[in-house]
């Protein structure tokens, strides 16, 4: 035998109360109820919806508690500070202890729900297959009118 001591492997903490502190991102917005599978969780963080303190990060960036998460969410964006560390998915009322939504985006995201919700009603169209002769000629008659 060379070596009696245990090797360790490379890029490992010198604790494994650093390691218990941390958490994956992704694992960690699934579990706090933001996303509905992982993989949304991942693909949202690859497609740059959501900074960690400040800084754009990867779905293995490392979370600790107090870290700072700006997340995008459609039109809304939510700024949150991490208070626990969870990988399990749990009741709604356990993921909501996660994290803590500073009173600046609760504020914001009210203000923009008020907002959509007095904007007027956007067209919507209703799939119920080959539009009749009478929706083409409204249709038409619209563009007309759009191009005058």
């Amino acid at each position: 035998m060379r070596n009696s001591r245990p090797s360790k492997q490379s890029g490992t903490g010198d604790d494994d109360s650093n390691e218990a502190d941390r958490f994956r991102l992704d694992k960690w917005l699934w579990a706090a109820r933001f996303f509905k599978t992982r993989a949304l969780a991942t693909d949202a963080v690859a497609g740059g919806k959501v900074e960690v303190n400040g800084e754009r990060a990867k779905p293995s960036k490392a979370l600790k508690a107090g870290d700072s998460i700006r997340l995008r969410l459609g039109p809304y964006e939510h700024t949150l500070i991490v208070r626990e560390l969870s990988g399990h998915r749990g009741p709604a009322s356990v993921a909501q202890t996660l994290y803590a939504e500073t009173p600046e985006s609760v504020e914001a995201r009210e203000r923009l729900a008020a907002q959509r919700r007095m904007a007027p009603p956007t067209f919507v169209f209703e799939d119920k297959g080959r539009p009749s002769k009478k929706d083409r000629r409204d249709l038409a008659d619209f563009i007309d009118r759009k191009r005058r």
